[in-house]
């Protein structure tokens, strides 16, 4: 008789210890949910740059808002992955989140490229409100390989350069540092286009590879390049930007769930406008730096402004040719961009 109350009275107590979570086992399985999904993040701008310091305030929010449940490490200065390399990183899982220019990746993009076109952007903040709306409004099938989160992109490109460019006659035989599409504005306008990612171009105007760079104001400063140039002209009349995307790698995103997808989203929405108005602040400060150092102002008269306008003009008409040749919708994503652009 007392052996059977001793039976029944463990059997109770390791039924109640089962319930409480005492057993090896939930206890291993509690551990395990608890551990946060660890993402990569790679970024190419240099750790200093204001771009590389909102990648890692969103890293660092998305932990916040997910309750520690997702904890994004972030690899600034292309140490994980380079520029050019960085999207096809993502697509691979070198890294699990990347951000660069489509630019650097040229021809990879063909619906996409017409961001950067020449369409006289007056700010970042108009730039990455056009570029991130007509990029998720599209989708297009070049970035399906991934989960495009958003995308923004910096104020005018203008033309820093070591000796003063007051005419388009000034421009022969110059070599400007371009990339992506700004290549075929160089080129349209007569100079020379010399590619490459923008963390090489010090050098490159410092040893003489390069004799200028159409680029935006910020770069002057964040970049350190009006350490090596001696004047600016006011190209803003072909305005043109350079679009970046941060996008992550599919596999990863679907495995996400459902409500930490939205918090990423979320997060995401929110950014485009911080880094809108960070392009804005940091070309501000480009200006600054640039002044500081007496590099020369050049504006641009009203004919020369035209003339420039009017060089440019057959790359729209290209792009649209080029993007119908390739059965995409490049007309209306053009049309649609420059409604976007007016808009402010």
């Amino acid at each position: 008789m007392k052996r059977g109350k001793m039976i029944v009275c463990g059997l109770a107590a390791a039924a109640a210890c089962l319930s409480c979570g005492c057993g090896k086992q939930k206890a291993k399985g509690e551990e395990k949910s608890a551990a946060p999904i660890r993402l990569t993040y790679s970024v190419f701008f240099p750790p200093t740059h204001v771009q590389s310091k909102l990648a890692v305030e969103w890293a660092e929010e998305i932990g916040r808002r997910s309750g520690g449940r997702v904890a994004i490490e972030v690899f600034p200065g292309g140490v994980l992955t380079k520029a050019d390399q960085n999207y096809q990183g993502v697509v691979d899982g070198i890294s699990d989140i990347g951000m660069s220019a489509f630019a650097y990746t040229r021809g990879r993009f063909p619906l996409l490229e017409a961001l950067d076109l020449p369409l006289g952007y007056p700010d970042g903040v108009t730039a990455t409100r056009a570029a991130n709306a007509l990029a998720l409004q599209y989708r297009p099938q070049e970035v399906q390989d991934t989960r495009l989160l958003y995308v923004h992109a910096h104020g005018p490109g203008i033309l820093a350069s070591k000796r003063p460019v007051r005419s388009l006659a000034d421009l022969k035989g110059l070599k400007v540092r371009a990339t992506g599409f700004c290549s075929k504005v160089v080129e349209r306008l007569g100079a020379a286009a010399v590619g490459m990612p923008q963390g090489e171009t010090y050098e490159a105007l410092q040893k003489g590879v390069a004799d200028a760079t159409f680029c935006p104001i910020e770069t002057l400063k964040g970049w350190k390049q009006a350490e090596v140039i001696q004047s600016v002209t006011e190209s803003q009349c072909i305005g043109y930007t350079t679009a970046f995307y941060v996008t992550m790698n599919k596999a990863k995103w679907e495995a996400l769930d459902p409500d930490l997808r939205a918090i990423i989203e979320t997060v995401s929405a929110e950014w485009v406008g911080k880094h809108g108005q960070a392009w804005n602040d940091a070309d501000a400060d480009g200006r600054a730096f640039a002044q500081e150092l007496e590099r020369e102002f050049i504006p641009l008269d009203a004919a020369e402004q035209e003339a420039w306008k009017a060089l440019v003009v057959p790359l729209l008409q290209e792009y649209s040719a080029g993007a119908a040749a390739k059965g995409l919708p490049g007309e209306a994503f053009l049309r649609d961009l420059r409604a976007a652009v007016a808009a402010k």
